[in-house]
């Protein structure tokens, strides 16, 4: 059952789902009437209980999805989807040290702190004031946090950490930020990066191809409800669709050995060869510098 202080769902007969937070004496009031606080504090979840009317309202126990869907925003969030992805991608777990910039409204912070449990620690970067007070907000509405160190700093200066277990960066220009990525993370470490145009994600590929990076992916994830009508079943008509690109990769030092190993079918030796077309005119270009 909630306790007073708690967050809870409240879903009306009409389907209609509002995250509360149960206070005592103050009572909830809606179109249906009245329900007492004090009546939800003692109903299980689950329950229904009823407003003073007789309308039958449910209680449910809110989730990780409820928390990053319910929280205040002045930035553009990241969605539950890739939230999902991302930290099963980087590993995320009770013990991860993870490192994340920018916070932002901090809706993939709450979900880093919640999987990183007791024994883990998510470092949260932010450049600007604002979004470093907003996420301190909603990791305190969630009730989550303990785990989290918030830096009101510029990536750019570099993080404090030096071998964490995975980074995840969503930031404008993600290129400009791999030498200081490279140096915050251990061996092998997970990476993943956020970006929502196809131009971004080309120049961070091509930026990653002269540093400790291996191990590349680039995916998107879809989403598509379908109407949950057992003799009529169909899709929605509308889905959650392209929301950003998602790099993935690791900390990894290349070897020409290891390179020189790889099976190369026509495609691939025309790209191995455009990368070494790459890699002349970067080597030629920092020279002429």
């Amino acid at each position: 059952m909630p306790a007073y202080g708690e967050l809870f769902i409240l879903v009306s007969p009409r389907g209609k789902r509002s995250l509360k937070r149960l206070r005592e004496g103050h009572d909830i009031h809606g179109n249906d009437g009245i329900i007492p606080a004090a009546l939800v504090a003692e109903s299980d979840y689950g329950v229904e209980v009823r407003t003073l009317q007789g309308v039958p309202y449910r209680i449910y126990k809110p989730t990780l999805y409820d928390l990053v869907r319910g929280i205040k925003r002045q930035t553009q969030i990241i969605y539950p989807k890739d939230i999902g992805y991302i930290c099963m991608r980087l590993g995320i777990g009770n013990g991860t040290r993870v490192i994340e910039a920018g916070s932002g409204s901090g809706s993939l912070t709450i979900a880093l702190s919640w999987f990183s449990g007791e024994k883990g620690r998510v470092y949260t970067y932010e450049a600007r004031e604002e979004f470093y007070e907003l996420c301190a907000k909603n990791l305190a509405w969630a009730g989550v946090g303990d785990n989290v160190t918030r830096h009101l700093r510029d990536i750019a200066d570099g993080f404090e950490q030096k071998d964490a277990d995975a980074l995840f960066l969503d930031v404008r220009t993600p290129w400009e930020y791999l030498p200081q990525v490279a140096a915050a993370v251990r061996p092998g470490a997970a990476l993943a990066f956020l970006v929502p145009t196809v131009e971004q994600i080309s120049l961070l590929l091509k930026a990653m191809e002269t540093g400790p990076f291996d191990d590349m992916e680039v995916e998107e994830v879809l989403v598509r409800g379908w109407k949950p009508v057992a003799d009529r079943l169909r899709p929605n008509d509308r889905m959650v669709a392209h929301t950003g690109f998602l790099l993935f990769a690791r900390k990894q030092e290349r070897s020409a050995d290891f390179e020189s190993l790889k099976p190369l079918g026509t495609r691939e030796r025309k790209q191995k060869k455009a990368l070494e077309e790459r890699l002349r005119q970067t080597r030629q270009e920092e020279d002429a510098s």
